[in-house]
């Protein structure tokens, strides 16, 4: 039995509780763009570094007619275009390719499932894998029903034999409001059982998303003062300087308070407000972060403007070329409110963060790609340097970089060089690139690997889809009572209206510029 599996001399000390089991996975979507930029090159690296085990097997699902050879072909080119590890080392590939097949389905065709039940039992006897399976749902959240209904009637939704397991994938977003989330929550149980379900949000598959969570819970002077007796408000920004890339269909129908906010924006919260969990196990962790989600205060749809902006952008210009504006994107309305950013303040109703304001932005064609986290602390409580000594003094900020240039910095006053006593920021950090002389491994690395190893840590649970739709869903009822403001309201470019910029100084805040 041939092996996707490549040594690695740096894994040689690798846990073997961190190398799963035989297993295959079957990719529902095969021929679009989640699974050649993200997931095969994921898995490819995954073998690379010697953590598949063997007889590890990709089945592709799709409709387009297709031999298994030339799915590996385009599989292949995948990988040398889009994984950080290029290009594909030719010992790594030879084996990994044995292991990917590919079977031409329809979604909606129960005979098709019975098919492709029938080639994963050929896998379990010729490749090893023991009946143990994971069914990825990369394909447009219309279909989630149709698959599972129809995994369900195949049998497939159950163990193949004794010992084995079966695993559910399943994309964002998981419904439009809290409605449509229970519904597909109830759906998807009807069918599989929780533990069988990995709702998959690739934020928190990121080093640096993870390492909040260290950076708070194994160092003792920072958790101390993370509460609202130090801390004065806390900014979350996602820029994006790209536009659609392709995908108006689906955006112009979600916008981005249900693109992003909902999860990526809300999950950068849970791990920035949660307390610390009993243990690093899934259900612990999982129950602080909907803890923080249930806290969040409700805003009343009718006063939904006075704590939330909206914002679409223009024409303009990003990296030096000209973009069209939002309404000149293909597949999208000419006369559309969708909103293309948002900017809103949550507070968190709990005994440590009483009080202080969450401000929230996100954009699209903004003047760079940027994630961070920003936690600024209150004001030194006595102004022992007055005058010109403390012209430039600034707060305590401490901001944790998601993306790009990974890292930390802290911004802390320092005496200015000389006679006088003269005050100004510096920042104390450290970049991910330099202090670790690593590259990252992308985030669907890791979490696949964690489903592998049947690991939710990093998945979130049903209670914590639906908590985090209750706030945003009262945003979304109250803009649905309101005219919406005269777009487009921002040029390609900037950093976003200046309604945003308005709503922040009302608070006698600014928005950071990363």
């Amino acid at each position: 039995m041939q092996s996707a599996t490549v040594e690695n001399p740096l894994r040689a000390g690798l846990d073997a509780e961190r190398m799963p089991p035989p297993c295959a996975v079957v990719i529902f979507g095969a021929s679009g763009d989640l699974t050649r930029r993200k997931l095969m090159p994921a898995l490819y690296n995954l073998a690379l570094e010697g953590l598949l085990p063997a007889g590890f097997t990709v089945v592709g699902f799709a409709r387009r007619a297709m031999a298994p050879s030339e799915f590996r072909a385009q599989i292949r080119d995948a990988i040398n275009q889009f994984s950080r590890r290029r290009p594909v080392d030719p010992g790594t590939w030879e084996a990994f390719e044995q292991g990917i097949t590919y079977v031409q389905g329809t979604f909606q065709d129960v005979a098709d499932y019975a098919r492709l039940d029938q080639e994963l039992r050929r896998i379990d006897r010729e490749r090893g894998t023991r009946g143990n399976r994971i069914f990825y749902l990369a394909t447009p959240p219309t279909q989630y029903e149709t698959i599972i209904d129809n995994l369900g009637r195949a049998g497939l939704n159950v163990p193949a034999e004794p010992g084995s397991w079966t695993r559910l994938i399943i994309e964002k977003p998981f419904g439009r409001d809290y409605q449509s989330a229970v519904a597909l929550n109830d759906h998807l149980l009807r069918i599989f059982a929780e533990e069988q379900i990995f709702r998959i949000d690739h934020y928190l598959g990121k080093e640096t998303v993870q390492n909040v969570l260290a950076f708070r819970f194994a160092n003792g002077i920072f958790e101390p003062i993370w509460n609202r007796n130090y801390i004065d408000h806390v900014q979350i920004t996602v820029a994006e300087s790209l536009g659609l890339e392709g995908r108006g269909d689906y955006y112009d129908q979600a916008g981005a308070l249900r693109d992003m906010v909902q999860n990526h924006m809300l999950q950068l919260l849970c791990v920035t407000a949660m307390e610390p969990p009993i243990a690093f196990e899934a259900d612990a962790v999982r129950d602080e972060k909907v803890k923080v989600l249930r806290a969040i205060r409700q805003i009343d749809p009718k006063r939904v403007n006075e704590m939330t902006v909206r914002g679409q952008y223009g024409p303009g210009w990003v990296g030096g070329q000209p973009v069209p504006g939002y309404r000149e994107e293909p597949n999208v309305a000419p006369n559309s409110v969708t909103e293309t950013y948002v900017a809103l303040k949550l507070f968190i109703d709990n005994w440590r963060w009483a009080g202080v304001p969450f401000y929230l932005r996100t954009g699209k064609r903004m003047p760079r790609r940027v994630t961070e986290i920003a936690i600024q602390f209150k004001h030194v409580p006595h102004p022992l340097f007055r005058g010109p000594a403390a012209a430039s003094m600034e707060p305590n900020v401490l901001a944790i970089r998601i993306q790009p240039d990974e890292g930390i910095s802290l911004k802390i006053a320092a005496k200015v060089p000389g006679p006088l006593i003269r005050l100004r920021s510096v920042n104390m950090g450290f970049l991910y690139g330099t202090s670790f002389m690593v590259e990252s491994p992308d985030a669907y690395e890791r979490l696949l690997l964690d489903c592998m190893l049947g690991d939710s840590t990093l998945f979130t649970r049903r209670d914590e889809t639906e908590a985090a739709w209750r706030p945003i869903t009262a945003i979304l009822k109250g803009w649905a009572e309101a005219p919406p403001p005269r777009f487009p309201n921002y040029e390609a470019g900037t950093w976003g209206p200046r309604e945003a910029d308005e709503f922040i100084a009302r608070d006698g805040r600014a928005w950071r510029q990363p």
